[in-house]
C-alpha cells in the first residue's frame, strides 16, 4: 500500500461473544471457524446481503465468493472482465449458474462499478478480489464518486485465540499508514461500533504503545493519552479506553498488576488499537499464524461495510468475514454510517 494511498483515505440482536478457543493447526488453510463460529451462525440467521465482489479473478477469491453464496451469507455480483472470469470458473470446475456478472474491462473498472453498484442500492457490502487493496480502496474514498462519510475508513481483524479468554480487535493494521490523533480517533470510533454490532456493549480499548507511561519523547504515548480525554469529554462514546498500555499490560491481568496499573481496560482489552500500520500488522500476523488465532478482517468507515482479506487467510477467515460484512449490513439499515 502506497503512502499516497494514505494521504487520500482520510444493535439488539447482536450475537454475544463465544467462550469456545479458537483453531488449534498451525496450517491456516486447515483451520475452522470454532471461536467466530457464534458470528456465522448469527449472520446466517439473518437475509443474506446483496454484495459487489470486485474483480474475484483468481481461483481462491472467486471461490470465496462462492462458498460465502453457499453459506447463505451473501446474494453475490461478480464484477470482473467476464471472459475472463468464466475462464477461471472454467478451469477450476466452479459453477456461475444464476450469479450477475457486471462486466468490466480490468480491475480498475470494476472498483469503480462495485462503488456504483452501491450508490444505485444495488450493493449493501463490498468483498475485495484479486486486485490491489490500495486500487479498491482508492475508489471508496474518491471525494468525487466514493463511498466516504464522516468517519476515516479503517481496517478491523477480529481474532480469538486460545490463549485469549475472548475474541478481540486490532486496529489499524492495513489501511492507515500512520494515523494522527484524530485519525486514531476515528479507528477508535468504528471499532467500539464493530464491537456493539458483534455483542460487546461497552468494550475495553487499550491503546497500545511500548510503555505504559507519558513520554515526550514517544508520540504513540501523547496520542493515546489525548484520545483518552477526548473519551472523558464525550468525543468518543461508546467504550472505556485507557492508554498508554504496552501490549503485555493489555492482555495479562497479572503484567498489569506487577506494574501497578490500576485500570479497568489493562488485562481485560476487547479493543487493541496499534500506532501504525506496521506493528499493527505484525501483531495481527503474529497471532494468527503464531498463536493460532481464528481471525476476520473487515473495512469501516464507509457507507457499506468491505471485506478486506489477505490471499494467505484461510477458508474460515473469508467466510467470517462476510458474517461481519452481513451483519454489520443489516446495523446500516437502521442506522447509517
Amino acid at each position: 500500500m502506497s503512502a499516497a494511498m494514505d494521504q487520500t483515505i482520510t444493535s439488539s440482536n447482536a450475537p454475544g461473544p463465544a467462550s469456545d478457543v479458537a483453531c488449534h493447526s498451525t496450517d491456516q488453510s486447515a483451520c475452522d471457524c470454532n471461536g467466530l463460529q457464534y458470528l456465522l451462525d448469527a449472520a446466517s440467521a439473518m437475509e443474506a446481503v446483496d454484495t459487489a465482489v470486485v474483480h474475484p479473478c483468481d481461483v481462491t477469491s472467486l471461490s470465496s465468493a462462492l462458498d460465502a453464496r453457499a453459506a447463505g451469507l451473501i446474494r453475490p455480483i461478480l464484477v470482473a472482465p467476464q471472459a475472463k472470469l468464466r475462464s477461471i470458473a472454467e478451469n477450476a470446475g466452479l459453477d456461475l449458474s444464476g450469479i450477475p456478472i457486471e462486466d468490466v474491462p480490468h480491475s480498475h473498472a470494476a472498483a469503480a462499478r462495485a462503488v456504483q453498484l452501491v450508490h444505485e442500492g444495488k450493493a449493501e457490502a463490498m468483498m475485495k478480489g484479486s486486485l490491489h487493496t490500495d486500487e479498491l480502496m482508492s475508489a471508496v474514498v474518491s471525494s468525487v464518486s466514493g463511498l466516504r462519510t464522516k468517519r476515516r475508513v479503517s481496517h478491523c481483524f477480529l481474532l480469538q485465540t486460545p490463549h485469549y479468554p475472548r475474541p478481540f480487535i486490532v486496529t489499524d493494521a492495513a489501511i492507515n499508514l500512520a494515523p494522527d490523533l484524530l485519525q486514531k480517533a476515528d479507528i477508535v470510533r468504528n471499532a467500539i461500533e464493530l464491537a456493539h454490532v458483534i455483542g460487546v456493549n461497552l468494550p475495553k480499548v487499550a491503546i497500545l504503545a511500548a510503555v505504559e507511561t507519558v513520554s515526550p519523547a514517544m508520540p504513540a504515548t501523547l496520542d493515546a493519552a489525548a484520545l483518552c480525554k477526548m473519551a472523558d469529554r464525550g468525543q468518543i462514546t461508546g467504550g472505556m479506553l485507557d492508554g498508554p498500555l504496552a501490549f503485555d499490560n493489555a492482555i495479562s491481568i497479572a503484567a498489569a498488576q506487577t506494574k501497578g496499573i490500576v485500570s479497568e481496560v489493562a488485562g481485560q482489552a476487547d479493543i487493541l488499537v496499534v500506532p501504525d500500520l506496521e506493528s499493527g500488522n505484525m501483531l495481527a500476523k503474529q497471532l494468527i499464524f503464531l498463536g493460532n488465532a481464528a481471525s476476520a478482517g473487515i473495512v469501516l468507515g464507509a457507507r457499506v461495510p468491505i471485506v478486506l482479506t489477505s490471499r494467505a487467510d484461510s477458508r474460515a477467515c473469508r467466510l467470517v468475514s462476510c458474517a461481519l460484512a452481513v451483519l454489520l449490513a443489516h446495523h446500516y439499515r437502521n442506522t447509517p454510517p
